[in-house]
């Protein structure tokens, strides 16, 4: 009677794993016969279709394809305008005292949108140096991706500050450029990101002032008068929306945007 139990654990165990080894036969039966009639059936062994470079090299080529569309929003982020305009705004909203307006969707769409609109320029040379130019079949797909990257990274080298690049220059350990084309793309890259968050931070601090001149008035109006008890964000709210609309907040932050990357 004791081995009873033990019987039906084997059972239980054995019947799975049976069941997907035969899953695993009929698989690779259907396999086989999808085969075309006038071709032959392709190698069981991995090693043989290894040893077809033609194979091998579209192989990698879709590897490659696949691992640059998962790293598109990190590329989006590390190499064009988004960073400093999405920080800005973000500032912008916590500054009014909304931090739920404009919504999320709004303002990345925003973001994204001038980001199109200030990387145009480049957008267009990378198109007209290297996609047309491959596309047509007069350069190589290396020819193309290096004459694609010369524009993004004299963007970046416009907008990176020496301090920075001096900085990963230093932590990478490589030898002091003689010229721009000299700076490696993995040193760039940090180093243009971490310049757009401090000139982001910067511009948010300058349009936090007059928010908070507001905030600081209302609290010693409000304290003057024995109100004590009441929000001064409530009352100031109101007024940080007025001065915004009135002095066309909106125009002002986007031209200053905009106008800061020329």
């Amino acid at each position: 009677m004791a081995n009873r139990p033990a019987s039906r654990r084997r059972r239980r165990i054995l019947l799975p794993l049976a069941l997907a080894g035969l899953a695993l036969l009929l698989l690779t039966g259907c396999v086989q016969q999808t085969a075309a009639p006038g071709q032959p059936a392709p190698p069981q062994n991995p090693a043989l279709a290894a040893q077809d470079p033609a194979t091998v090299s579209a192989a990698l080529q879709l590897l490659v394809l696949i691992t640059v569309l998962s790293l598109a929003p990190a590329i989006l982020v590390m190499v064009t305008s988004f960073t400093r305009i999405i920080v800005v705004l973000s500032l912008v909203r916590n500054a009014i005292g909304i931090p739920q307006l404009p919504p999320n969707q709004v303002l990345i769409g925003l973001a994204l949108f001038l980001t199109a609109f200030v990387m145009a320029p480049t957008i267009k040379t990378i198109n007209d140096e290297a996609i047309q130019p491959y596309l047509a079949g007069s350069i190589s797909q290396q020819e193309a991706f290096e004459r694609g990257e010369q524009p993004l990274r004299a963007f970046m080298l416009k907008q990176t500050r020496e301090q920075d690049l001096a900085l990963f220059l230093k932590l990478s350990g490589s030898p002091k450029p003689s010229s721009p084309a000299d700076v490696p793309t993995y040193v760039l890259v940090p180093a243009f990101t971490i310049s757009e968050l401090k000139t982001a931070f910067q511009m948010g601090f300058v349009m936090f002032i007059p928010f908070l001149i507001i905030d600081l008035v209302i609290s010693s109006a409000l304290l003057s008068m024995g109100m004590m008890m009441l929000p001064p964000v409530i009352v100031s709210l109101p007024f940080k929306i007025l001065l915004f609309v009135l002095v066309d907040g909106w125009y002002l932050i986007v031209g200053s945007l905009v106008g800061s990357f020329a």
